[in-house]
């Protein structure tokens, strides 16, 4: 379950919901419920098994970015959260505001750019994490990392552990630790990346079979970002969804 100040949640925001629903409970074989209940706009739940692993909705009204994926951390009070965002120079997009019997969130951007979101949890406490079709990894690609890394100290107390994840030939990679652990990694955005692209918070799920999975996921529509490819802890993929949200599939050695 949710631990503060670590990975809490992932949710698609799409532009596309039952698409989006068809799509990934084909690919990983989620059991996707939606709540029947009008004040949660159409919001379904992804389970594995009884094990909940993120939620799916519609874009907001009004709302013309395209569909993508945010990543959630656990905090134990959002409106904290909100203050040390706004102190450590980041902007709260979302001031914090109650889920209906579920929790309490906040939604905010990095100073390099990146949407994040922090979930106070109450009845709702977060994912199941770490088996097959559930959370893997979360990673930022930032315009300007260096910002990035000082905010994510004084927010949620994340060391900044340069690593060499990615291969001798790799761009530098950091790996955000708590406490020792690695929890989620950031680089420098490609140069190649078109200029309209802002800085994101992408998530990975872990899969037995990295190649299998990216050709199951570009014949159900899918594209291709990054083929398969190994890396010093294992395998992985990114791929964007037929809605157009980015993710990522991994397999640790």
């Amino acid at each position: 379950m949710a631990e503060e100040n670590k990975p809490a949640w992932v949710e698609l925001s799409s532009t596309d919901p039952a698409a989006s629903r068809a799509f990934y409970s084909k690919l990983f074989g989620w059991r996707i419920d939606v709540n029947p209940d009008p004040q949660y706009g159409g919001y379904a739940l992804a389970y594995t098994g009884d094990a909940g692993v993120g939620g799916i909705g519609p874009k907001q009204p009004g709302d013309q970015s395209p569909s993508v994926w945010s990543i959630y951390i656990g905090t134990k009070n959002a409106d904290e959260t909100a203050k040390k965002v706004t102190a450590a120079g980041g902007k709260v997009v979302a001031p914090p505001f109650d889920v209906p019997g579920q929790g309490r969130m906040t939604v905010f951007q990095d100073p390099s750019g990146a949407f994040i979101s922090a979930w106070q949890g109450q009845a709702m406490s977060g994912f199941v994490a770490g088996g097959e079709h559930q959370f893997g990894w979360a990673e930022l690609n930032a315009r300007g990392i260096d910002k990035a890394l000082a905010f994510y100290k004084s927010v949620f107390g994340w060391d900044a552990k340069e690593s060499t994840a990615g291969g001798a030939d790799a761009p530098p990679y950091t790996e955000f630790q708590l406490g020792g652990e690695s929890l989620a990694g950031a680089m420098e955005m490609n140069s190649m990346v078109p200029k309209e692209v802002p800085s994101y918070w992408m998530p990975y799920f872990n899969v037995a079979d990295v190649d299998a999975a990216f050709k199951k996921a570009t014949g159900a529509g899918a594209r291709e970002m990054v083929a398969p490819q190994d890396f010093p802890g294992g395998r992985f993929a990114i791929i964007a969804d037929p809605q157009g949200a980015a993710f990522g599939l991994l397999k640790m050695r």
